[in-house]
This record gives C-alpha cells, structure tokens and sequence, in this order.
C-alpha cells in the first residue's frame, strides 16, 4: 500500500493539531498559535524560496505584531529558502520526522485487557500527564479545537494510570500527537499500546494509514515508530530570529 506523502502529512497535521487561525502575508501564511508551540505558531513559506527582503521583513513585523515570535517552518525543498534564513542568523531547532504506516498491521493483535481506551474529552489524570510533560492549557486548547474526529488515549499499566496521547483524522490518516508515558511506567511496552489503540480507533473511523511526527533527537520515541513498522516519509525544522531565543 502505497504511504501518504509528506505534504499530505502535514495537510492531515493541519486539521488535526490545529492552529486558531492563519491568514496571508505575501508568500508566507502566519499562523496564529496562542501559545500552543511552534507547529501553530510558526509561518510556512507557500513555494520553494527565496523570498525578497522586503517579503521576509513584512513577515517578521506581522509576526511580531501577532506577538508571537518570528518562527519559519521549512521543507527540505525550501533549500534556497533556509540558506536565505541562515545567512540571517535565523537558528536552525527541532527538526523532525514524519512517520506513517498502513493501518492494518498495526492492529494485527489485540492490547492486554484494560492496557489502553480510547476516552473524549481527556480525563483529569490525562491533563495532569500532559502538564508533567510541559503540555499545558494552550496544547491541550489546540487538541480541542481540532474540528475533526479526534480521541484521546489513557494508558494504564500495574493497576495505575501510565500515559496519554491525542489523535485526530484526517482524509484517511490517523495522526497521534502528544504521546507522553509517565517516568515510572515506561520502558513496559506502554508506548506500543497506546499506538496500537490508536490504530484500532482510526481503522473503527475509516483511516486506511496511522502517521506521527518526532523530532529526531526523540531517540526512544524513534526507536519505538521503527519498531512498529513505521516509514520515514519527510522532514522539517525550524528556524528561529536570533533575537527570538
């Protein structure tokens, strides 16, 4: 079966980890994040680059008066471009991996009983695993915003509660976010669980392919997408103002 592309990747991380509202500016779009990280609040350039000077300044200052740091999102065929924001100074930070698989095998064996549920709207101790993790109010409104079929994972191990993760649908891809095991559970096989309930729940929704994006220096949550039969589809990174740090 053939794997969804990286742009439909990213499509599908649109709808499904939404930002509160984006609008145009030249060649760029700005996202507007409230605070829910640089995968909402970042600007993404629509087209390989490079811009004008005058095309990145206004930009900047849009950036700047949505009170968000001056955050660009790049693709590997916006070469021209990230040269561009080097020569800038602009810092180069999380660069990540996108990750997908047909449905199918990954629901090729039931969880142990009572390991993982799929539960909306998130559960109190889902809240506090987040927060532990520095997922706060302002991710935990981006999952709620999401305006497609969406779930949340509550994964319990040894009589207690052990992680959480969100998931949402889009044009055939179930996309988990924020996959967070608690110190003292992992290591267990709790984060294979909580994939695979997020596989049964999407292949109950209509998904034919599961997704997830890691930042690459995540080498257990890499070793753990690897495991599971998962294929490198793309990469992105980020490049920040060097007065943004």
């Amino acid at each position: 079966m053939t794997l969804p592309t990286a742009e439909k990747l990213m499509q599908v991380c649109a709808v499904t980890w939404p930002a509160a509202a984006t609008k145009p500016c030249g060649p760029f779009t700005l996202r507007d994040g409230q605070g829910g990280g640089s995968r909402v609040s970042s600007a993404c350039l629509n087209g390989p680059g490079p811009v004008s000077a005058e095309e990145l300044a206004k930009a900047e200052a849009a950036m700047r008066d949505m009170g968000q740091k001056r955050i660009f999102q790049v693709t590997p065929d916006q070469a021209a471009f990230d040269a561009q924001l080097d020569a800038a100074s602009y810092t180069l930070f999380d660069p990540v991996v996108l990750y997908a698989a047909p449905i199918g095998p990954m629901a090729d064996r039931p969880i142990p009983r009572v390991c993982a549920f799929s539960v909306w709207e998130p559960l109190a101790i889902q809240i506090d695993i987040w927060a532990a993790a520095s997922i706060g109010p302002e991710r935990i409104a981006v999952m709620k915003r999401a305006k497609c079929p969406k779930t949340s994972i509550l994964g319990r191990l040894n009589d207690s509660p052990a992680g959480t993760a969100y998931v949402g649908l889009h044009d055939g891809v179930a996309m988990l976010h924020a996959l967070e095991i608690l110190p003292h559970q992992q290591k267990q096989g709790m984060g294979g669980h909580a994939m695979r309930q997020a596989a049964f729940w999407g292949r109950n929704n209509g998904a034919s392919h599961i997704a997830v994006i890691v930042r690459r220096d995540n080498l257990a949550g890499n070793a753990l997408y690897s495991s599971l039969g998962m294929a490198q589809v793309g990469t992105y990174h980020y490049r920040k103002h060097p007065a943004d740090q």
